[in-house]
């Protein structure tokens, strides 16, 4: 279990090994100061993203976001 605790220091000097540790499947929680404060986990099926609005839809190669927020 331990081995999949890492330090968020750690995480940032090492971000692309843990990139491919978790699309291999591992997951981690990430610390400071000896506390946890995330998981990184790999999206699995079930878990999959839910697309809310395609704004490919409204306009071809999307909406940038400056416009969005200025109707908000």
């Amino acid at each position: 279990m331990a081995k999949n605790i890492v330090g968020l220091k750690e995480l940032r000097e090492n971000v692309e090994d843990y990139i491919s540790l978790v699309e291999k499947g591992q997951s981690f929680i990430v610390v400071r100061k000896s506390k946890p404060v995330f998981k990184i986990s790999s999206p699995t099926e079930e878990d999959s993203w839910e697309t809310v609005i395609d704004f490919t839809k409204i306009k071809k190669g999307g909406v940038a976001i400056s416009e969005i927020l200025s109707r908000l």
